[in-house]
């Protein structure tokens, strides 16, 4: 037995918490916004380049209106609305907790497959939820220093919004995926509509000289370009390859693993205080959304 999907679940864990570090930095530099816009336009061009080289054309025409309009939808909430609050949560309240809180993924993936896929929602999986959830408030409680994050509950509800969105995202991106679609062009289809949800955005706000002004930094431009690499192109790919080839809450689980590759990163990188409350409380969180899908 192969587990392609399971081991394109755990690179993807690797790989996010590679680009929340580098988003994390670039946007104390520059601002989140600046930061999502850029990564996705230098996404865009990697992805439409690599497709044109798999494929012979810059774009899957051939993708139908159903798909891509599932397809679209996932980029549009995941790339345009979910990561412009979880970039966010990155400069307010750092790496570790933003993505601890993207543990919460798992949880609202299993509410919405019991309510639009049908999903059996049993008590043990309602008391795997409870766990989840009591390991993050752990870790946020203890976290708790207005002096080291004066922004703290702030950065917390964006985290949450992030997961929230992230969790819809994997689920349009899972009707999009029917009959083996590949997933670069998925992925193709998904930074497209983000990318072009951006731009309009900024545009119609007249702000667009200004966040893509502020990419003249040159350092921030170089986590970015990292960050965009590992991130939209190469770890959505594989998250999409993970939710085609594996059950969507074994997927999600492994994906949420993050935030315990990040201790020692926050602990090393960011000098951040990590005592014993916040690894237990890590681990009790993700224990619960492990569990959340095998009871």
């Amino acid at each position: 037995m192969t587990y392609l999907g399971e081991s394109a679940a755990l690179l993807t864990a690797l790989c996010w918490s590679l680009n929340s570090v580098c988003f994390t930095v670039a946007g104390r530099r520059v601002g989140s916004a600046s930061v999502n816009l850029g990564r996705l336009l230098i996404a865009w061009v990697t992805l439409v380049l690599v497709h044109l080289a798999v494929y012979g054309s810059p774009f899957p025409m051939q993708a139908g209106n159903t798909r891509l309009g599932w397809l679209s939808l996932s980029g549009f909430i995941g790339f345009a609305l979910a990561d412009a609050v979880l970039f966010e949560a990155f400069v307010l309240i750092g790496a570790r907790l933003a993505m601890l809180l993207m543990t919460l993924s798992p949880v609202f993936s299993a509410l919405l497959a019991w309510q639009f896929l049908g999903q059996n929602l049993s008590l043990p999986k309602i008391l795997a939820m409870v766990v989840t959830l009591g390991g993050i408030a752990w870790v946020v409680w203890g976290d708790g220093d207005h002096d080291a994050h004066p922004h703290l509950w702030r950065g917390v509800l964006l985290g949450i919004g992030g997961a929230l969105g992230q969790s819809l995202g994997l689920l349009c991106s899972k009707f999009g995926l029917t009959g083996d679609f590949p997933p670069i062009s998925a992925n193709l289809i998904r930074v497209t509509a983000g990318t072009a949800t951006l731009l309009l955005f900024f545009s119609f706000s007249g702000r667009l000289r200004g966040t893509l002004g502020a990419l003249r930094d040159g350092r921030a431009t170089a986590f970015i370009s990292l960050g965009a690499i590992t991130g939209p192109v190469l770890g959505v790919v594989l998250s999409l390859i993970a939710i085609a080839r594996a059950p969507m809450g074994v997927a999600a689980t492994l994906m949420s693993l993050a935030p315990i590759i990040l201790l020692p990163v926050s602990h090393y990188v960011f000098k951040e205080k990590v005592g014993g409350h916040a690894i237990l409380g890590t681990l009790l969180a993700l224990a619960g959304a492990a569990a959340l899908f095998f009871v």
